[in-house]
């Protein structure tokens, strides 16, 4: 039986370049569990192909076995061997002995008043960084009136402890392979019902109405500490003769993770969002604190240097409104002077308060008011609408249900020792 993980075979000791190396830090998931089989699901074109070898499919057959199920994969949905008419019975007993069509589970789906759906994904197992219990993520759908946004997590947690974020709260535990991250978009698909022929009202090629038209990486986790399986996604996920997303409208934010900004640009050819929220080192320091290693002007020149960029390919600039923290005129002023010459659109966030979080969202008059000396100055400079908020699936408010339980059960422990404490005086 073959159930090796091609994806770690084939970049091993090398999964995650130039990561920062915290006590934390867990590497990308490690192959399956004894007597699990893989699942196909979100795999690149090269490591279907190579799954298929691996089971006795001839070299000669591979690419056209492959591209078949590819296609029932990706552009059907298809969630069964069966499914494939045009595989032969023969190859499709053979996939079903080695492999599934298995995707994540999802363990809750919330929507939210305005539409938007998180949903809290549970991966399979994997072995000692899972605990022989599979990992959870959260990702957001976010519907519009011209597009269906996807926000995906590329980490099970994250290592930036920035300071106004709800996920920063939650440790690393390790990357999402490309695979994981490209089932995101998969399970999205599924639950909408967004996979060719299950909605009748679209052409025979599935294009018109499609829900999900956009990705963001916006979601759990540092984008570029996992490069190599980001860059693997975006390719499987741009695929036309597949999932069929234009990379224009797949969008990579980072912290500022500056060695791998132009690798990103290269091989991805993906859109670029920089989550700066500050104009001065110190106070970018404590609210993002990757800052201290790579600082502002070290940040923007990287940005100057983006491959690709241009007016119709602009950087965009998220900018969090942290009342009576970065909101002034000045620091509106400043944030221009900083960007003079990138080609770049800043996309003001009014902030999304979380349980524990000791920061409140700027007043609406004076969002607006720094908006307007952004755009005055020529900047598209457009408030980012608060969505999802209810269920926690606003920017920032992402955060596993499990760590989630475990924050609150910590919480209690300690009330519960403050308690006994209490009680028992000085005697102790």
């Amino acid at each position: 039986m073959a159930t090796a993980s091609f994806d770690t075979a084939r970049r091993a000791g090398s999964a995650v370049p130039a990561i920062e190396k915290t006590p934390e830090f867990r590497p990308e998931a490690d192959a399956p569990l004894p007597g699990r089989r893989t699942s196909l699901v979100g795999l690149t074109r090269a490591d279907l192909k190579a799954r298929l070898l691996a089971v006795g499919v001839p070299e000669r057959e591979g690419r056209m076995r492959s591209g078949q199920i590819w296609h029932w994969l990706n552009v059907r949905g298809a969630r069964a061997f069966d499914e494939m008419t045009n595989v032969g019975k023969g190859l499709k007993a053979l996939l079903a002995e080695h492999y599934t069509l298995d995707r994540p589970e999802v363990v809750s789906q919330q929507v939210s008043r305005d539409g938007t759906r998180k949903w809290l994904l549970r991966m399979a197992p994997t072995g000692a960084h899972d605990h022989n219990r599979g990992a959870e993520i959260e990702c957001v759908y976010i519907p519009g009136p011209d597009r269906g946004t996807l926000c995906v997590s590329s980490q099970v947690g994250c290592t930036l402890t920035c300071s106004f974020c709800h996920t920063g709260t939650q440790r690393l535990v390790r990357n999402l392979s490309a695979a994981e991250i490209v089932s995101q978009l998969i399970v999205a698909r599924d639950e909408l019902g967004d996979f060719v022929g299950q909605m009748p009202s679209r052409d025979a090629n599935g294009e018109a109405g499609r829900l999900v038209t956009n990705i963001v990486f916006m979601g759990m986790g540092e984008p570029l500490y996992n490069l190599d399986n980001v860059i693997d996604a975006v390719g499987v996920m741009s695929d036309q003769e597949g999932l069929g997303l234009s990379r224009r409208r797949i969008t990579v934010s980072t912290s500022g993770v500056v060695p791998q900004m132009r690798r990103l640009g290269e091989e991805a050819h993906a859109m670029l969002a920089i989550s700066l929220h500050a104009v001065r080192d110190d106070l970018r320091d404590e609210l993002v604190p990757l800052n201290r290693k790579y600082p502002i002007a070290d940040l923007l020149d990287a940005c100057r240097r983006y491959p690709g960029l241009n007016n119709a390919r602009r950087i965009t600039f998220e900018y969090v409104m942290l009342k009576g923290v970065n909101d002034s005129d000045a620091d509106a002023r400043e944030l221009v002077r900083l960007l003079k010459g990138i080609p770049a659109k800043i996309n003001l966030i009014p902030f999304n308060p979380w349980p524990g979080s000791r920061y409140e969202c700027s007043d609406w008059e004076r969002i607006e008011r720094f908006s307007e000396i952004v755009f005055n100055a020529g900047y598209a400079s457009p408030v980012r609408t608060p969505r999802g908020r209810d269920i926690l699936a606003a920017c920032g408010q992402l955060k596993s249900e499990t760590e989630k339980l475990r924050a609150r059960a910590r919480l209690m422990l300690e009330e519960g020792m403050a308690e006994r404490m209490y009680a028992g005086g000085d005697e102790d």
